[in-house]
């Protein structure tokens, strides 16, 4: 089978890959009359007098938006808005079919973050939702995080998406290797959106004790090597630089090295960073049972083969024609669809650590080929929406009682 050539002509045949369906039909002037006007007026004066009505009359109940600057798509790296197009429209197919969620792509022709964080802000009428997908670092932190209070959930999925299935596969993995995560040393290569977001997770940042338990160790490295407070290039960063903020949490003894200097010893390897890094020796000097992560697409950091052959454990990567596929698309739509029932206000970190654990417990049959659902296994979804709608009634809805 040839994808590239299929998949083009399936595009070209589609001429797009959703479309807008009218749930009614219009066959009488009765029905023109309920539909539109003069009917939709009193629609209008219900929701003047009862704002939160238009979750029940309107489309915004089950819509969200899909929004990118198109400036860090897939492996291609800042392609623009028109390029991102296919990707943010596959997306929007992904949450129809496994989540039911009415989905719609949104390609901005800006990578102004003001820009960004005003257009969001102005179009959210519309939506019960904001997926943001494929910015890049750092533009993608401070729009999320200026977009938390606006009173429908924004959720960076390279971000938190990739964190929380990681984590789901790290809960699995350990279990298999007899490891308990408080006791682990982890290596992250990687230090964008997805490496800082995994790292915060795995480290309970900003996580209420009794709900996230935090691993031991945790060293990251980034093209320039280990992260460290003591590196020239980190020391002239400002406090709030993302990367500074790493040092906090990771690397307590403050090493400096290379990767290979990081690795010895590590329990788990978590690769979001480049093609073919890791190597054979750096596997054989981490620590029994180890665990390799290696998400880097097309080209995972090490091939699996390599990485058995050297000792490793349990190995996964981000495609599907390898086993243990870690890929966010295991997550996103049951967080909004859960998000969505509880019409929360925001994604919360109890709502992140509830999807991990439900998306690693419907694992059927554990074993180290198979330590999270597949993709096309559609039921893990209704448990992590489940999860995650009790996580935010929990903790939000309950106290306002």
């Amino acid at each position: 089978m040839n994808i590239k050539k299929n998949s083009i002509a399936l595009h070209h045949q589609l001429n797009g890959k959703i479309e807008i369906k009218s749930k009614c039909q219009i066959r009488s002037q009765d029905d023109l009359s309920l539909i539109y006007t003069p009917g939709v007026a009193e629609v209008c004066r219900e929701i003047i007098a009862f704002p939160e009505k238009v979750y029940d009359l309107t489309i915004k109940k089950n819509t969200i938006a899909i929004i990118t600057d198109g400036s860090a798509v897939l492996g291609l790296g800042n392609i623009g808005p028109q390029a991102a197009l296919p990707v943010m429209e596959g997306k929007a197919v992904l949450f129809k079919e496994y989540a039911d969620i009415n989905a719609f792509p949104i390609c901005l022709n800006t990578q102004n973050t003001h820009e960004i964080i005003a257009i969001i802000k102005n179009i959210m009428p519309v939506f019960a939702g904001i997926n943001l997908e494929d910015i890049a670092a750092p533009r993608c932190f401070e729009i999320e995080q200026s977009l938390q209070e606006i009173g429908i959930p924004v959720f960076h999925d390279d971000q938190h998406g990739t964190a929380i299935v990681l984590l789901a596969a790290l809960k699995n993995a350990a279990i298999l290797a007899g490891k308990n995560l408080k006791d682990l040393k982890v290596v992250i290569n990687g230090a964008g959106a997805a490496g800082i977001a995994i790292a915060e997770l795995l480290r309970c940042v900003n996580y209420d004790a009794d709900v996230c338990e935090s691993i031991k160790e945790l060293i990251i490295c980034d093209s320039r090597g280990i992260v460290s407070s003591s590196r020239e290039d980190i020391k002239l960063l400002t406090d709030n630089h993302p990367k500074k903020k790493l040092t906090k949490i990771s690397n307590q003894k403050n090493i400096t090295g290379s990767l290979a200097d990081a690795i010895v010893g590590a329990d788990v390897f978590i690769g979001v960073s480049k093609g073919n890094l890791l190597t054979e020796p750096m596997v054989r000097s981490m620590a029994s049972k180890s665990i390799i992560f290696a998400l880097a697409n097309p080209d995972p950091e090490i091939d699996p083969i390599l990485a058995k052959k050297a000792g490793a454990f349990i190995i996964g990567t981000g495609r599907s024609d390898f086993a243990n596929q870690i890929n966010n698309a295991l997550v996103f739509p049951g967080i909004f669809r859960g998000a969505l029932d509880a019409r929360a206000l925001k994604i919360t970190n109890r709502m992140k650590w509830a999807a991990a654990h439900a998306l690693a417990d419907s694992v059927k049959g554990l074993h180290v080929d198979h330590i999270l659902p597949a993709v096309l296994d559609k039921e893990y979804v209704e448990n992590i929406a489940s999860a995650v709608a009790r996580a935010y009634i929990d903790e939000y809805k309950t106290a306002e009682v």
